[in-house]
């Protein structure tokens, strides 16, 4: 059997990650491959709460975090786990490496007490832990990110804090992407649209001749 493929999408909020991720659907489908198109936090009725408690109420930094991995746990165990033991392609619209940028660079929770959360809620009964097999990450400067989300939508709690908070976030992808770089592969998310879309592909292709070695 073709064996499952986890492929998280991550960026702050106007680095434009949504719309591409519909294009590589695409590319599996047409590959053959079935998929599953998902978001974090939600992708389960129990996380879909979850996620609106954690957009829009406000709470203390520990509670946000715990809510954010309670969302996983849920996410992983109803959807991506059994996703990937039939052979299927999960594309996720955000996973850990958010909570470590929002919850970590944002707020300035203790790193080790997500690293900590992040080991239990995501061990695996054979050893190591669930993560994405590639991430793709929208870098972008969090000025152009405000100048493209200025009266976009009514921003939640994350989108509404100040340029120093998306510095941070940025920052903190940033450290994900040096602790895990085979994991990860950088956008340069400034480009146009289309540039965008054809650097998305390239490094796609790119991974996946390398798992297909």
């Amino acid at each position: 059997m073709t064996r499952g493929l986890f492929i998280s999408f991550e960026g702050i909020d106007g680095a434009g990650k949504s719309t591409h991720i519909e294009r590589v659907a695409q590319l599996f489908r047409a590959s053959g491959r079935v998929l599953v198109l998902t978001r974090e936090p939600g992708g389960t009725p129990l996380s879909e709460k979850l996620r609106t408690l954690v957009l829009h109420d406000p709470m203390d930094a520990l509670t946000e975090a715990l809510l954010m991995f309670a969302a996983r746990r849920e996410h992983l165990v109803q959807v991506i786990e059994p996703a990937l033991a039939r052979g299927e392609v999960v594309l996720c619209d955000r996973f850990t490496d958010a909570t470590f940028a929002y919850q970590g660079g944002g707020r300035g929770f203790d790193w080790q007490v997500l690293s900590q959360l992040e080991q239990m809620v995501q061990a695996l009964p054979q050893g190591g832990l669930r993560q994405p097999d590639l991430t793709v990450w929208f870098d972008l400067d969090p000025s152009i990110a405000a100048e493209r989300l200025a009266n976009a939508r009514v921003p939640d709690k994350f989108e509404a804090q100040p340029a120093a908070f998306f510095t941070a976030v940025r920052a903190a992808y940033a450290q994900r992407m040096a602790e895990s770089p085979q994991r990860f592969a950088r956008i340069d998310a400034a480009q146009s649209v289309s540039a965008v879309g054809e650097e998305v592909l390239g490094a796609l292709q790119a991974w996946l001749k390398q798992v297909a070695a």
